[in-house]
């Protein structure tokens, strides 16, 4: 049977969603998880738009081995060596070059004509294959450009050595039909693409809500690789979403006649992984991965169920990584069961940071009758940041209510081990718990978003407080997990200091760069 490459851009078209940028430690833990998924190119980053990015697409092209690595670039000089530069190491590098082509890119945004676009493209794939034989090119916008000039430019960067064509629809403009003909017509009028094995990509994005339907037409026309992101997330209304490609061609497939590497049963543990880490919930109804997805509850459905599950399921939930059953885990739970389900949930941890975990848990589990699944993922995700921070929490007692007036009192303890403690009034306990912090971390900024969830069910639920503040221009978010949800409040503000410092301490050590635009 043939394959179709899964080419996954969750942490770069992906991590362009506002709201969704991650660290470096959260990049290679959702890069090693997509690894294990079965992912065959994972597309780390922009090299040139950061250092942040450049240092993020080095260290995963250094890890990871069985997937391909790559990293986008402009058609530009500077652009491509940066890109060469950040997967150099890679077991097995890949450099995504792209230019625009449709009609109107080329008159409001390059304001180039069409012989300089072909040359520049033509020179670009050239210094590329410098770095690697492995290159990708896009004619960004391809379904607006012109056929005619589609060809001619597919044909000089075949010719010049790119090895896949990616044909994207940028903007979500593309309707199902339309989108399949173009590399139908691509397939049939270059005889190169057939003769030298030359593979085909699809790109899609959501803005009419078509970006599955799009990709899955453009493999009915012989595309061989699909460009999609985890849950769907990236700019605007998004990507095409990876588990809905891979299950609609592994469920359709006398349809589609074609599969996938991906392994199916990590698909879920993928997705709660990439929701925990970025901040972008997913939608209870979202197919595959939704918490409705495979949920009755209408009676009549309950009823076709019970008797013969594929009444109303076309897939097992068992299929795609959901369990039927749960591993209970509590204050008598052992470093083996709590290590099996994190493992279980797609996260590999160090020694030293499963330790930890595992200390954590166990006081929450003291705390609360039975530790849930997204409790873990919860204690996980804040794992990750251990090694950035400058102020930790010691404790804190907050007064207020009607006739008092709100006072906290904070104790942290700095990088050296010193204890803090002052206090501070508020217009309310959160505000006075983030004027007492601003004092004390010498960080003053603005707080822009203030979010409550509860993590898990029950009186004894975790709350969650996810933030976002402003410091000097600088966005940042934050999160903090807590039983008591003025503590979690607390831990989202240090959480978004910590970042702050670290990152300030990352460029002092790194050139500054200018963010570039992308595709």
């Amino acid at each position: 049977m043939e394959m179709v490459r899964i080419f996954d851009t969750t942490l770069r078209d992906g991590e362009q969603s506002p709201g969704a940028t991650l660290t470096l430690p959260e990049k290679l833990e959702i890069a090693r998880q997509l690894e294990l998924l079965g992912v065959d190119i994972i597309e780390a980053g922009f090299p040139i738009s950061s250092p942040g990015d450049f240092e993020s697409v080095q260290a995963i092209a250094s890890t990871v081995t069985k997937s391909v690595v790559c990293g986008l670039a402009r058609c530009t000089p500077k652009d491509i060596e940066r890109a060469g530069e950040a997967v150099k190491h890679a077991a097995k590098p890949r450099i995504h070059v792209f230019c625009a082509t449709s009609k109107i890119h080329r008159e409001h945004k390059l304001r180039k004509g069409k012989e300089d676009i072909i040359r520049i493209s033509v020179e670009s794939v050239k210094q590329a294959r410098q770095y690697t034989d492995d290159i990708e090119f896009s004619p960004e916008d391809a379904s607006r450009t012109e056929l005619e000039f589609l060809k001619e430019i597919c044909e000089a960067v075949i010719e010049a050595g790119a090895t896949t064509l990616n044909i994207p629809d940028t903007v979500g403009y593309a309707t199902p039909k339309g989108y399949g003909e173009i590399f139908k017509y691509l397939i049939e009028s270059i005889p190169a693409i057939r003769e030298k094995g030359i593979i085909l990509s699809s790109h899609c994005h959501n803005d009419l809500g078509m970006a599955v339907a799009n990709s899955l037409a453009a493999v009915e026309n012989g595309a061989r690789q699909v460009e999609c992101t985890i849950n769907g997330i990236g700019e605007r209304a998004g990507n095409a979403a990876l588990e809905e490609i891979v299950m609609a061609l592994r469920v359709r497939n006398d349809v589609y006649k074609v599969d996938t590497r991906i392994d199916a049963t990590k698909i879920y543990p993928t997705s709660r992984m990439v929701s925990s880490l970025t901040g972008l919930v997913v939608p209870r109804n979202k197919a595959i991965v939704g918490q409705n997805a495979f949920a009755h509850e209408s009676g009549i459905h309950q009823d076709g169920v019970l008797k013969f599950r594929e009444t109303y399921e076309i897939m097992s939930p068992e299929s795609v990584g959901i369990p039927q059953n749960t591993l209970v885990l509590g204050k008598h739970s052992g470093r083996h069961a709590f290590r099996t389900r994190t493992q279980e949930l797609g996260y590999n941890l160090t020694e030293e940071q499963l330790e930890t975990a595992f200390t954590r848990f166990k006081a929450l589990a003291d705390k609360k009758k039975e530790v849930f699944d997204e409790d873990i993922e919860a204690l996980i995700d804040d794992q990750l940041e251990i090694g950035q921070e400058v102020w930790t929490l010691v404790g804190m007692q907050v007064t207020a209510g009607s006739g008092a007036i709100p006072t906290a009192s904070v104790t942290l303890r700095d990088t050296n081990g010193d204890l803090v403690t002052d206090a501070s009034v508020g217009d309310g306990p959160v505000d006075a718990i983030y004027s007492v912090i601003q004092r004390m971390t010498g960080v003053t900024c603005k707080l822009l978003d203030y979010r409550i969830r509860a993590v898990t069910h029950g009186k004894d639920a975790q709350g969650e407080v996810q933030i976002e503040i402003e410091h000097s221009g600088k966005k940042l978010r934050g999160r903090g997990l807590s039983t008591d949800i003025l503590e979690a409040s607390a831990l989202a503000y240090l959480a978004a200091i910590n970042r702050l410092r670290s990152a300030a301490a990352r460029e002092e050590r790194m050139h500054p760069q200018l963010s570039m635009e992308h595709p």
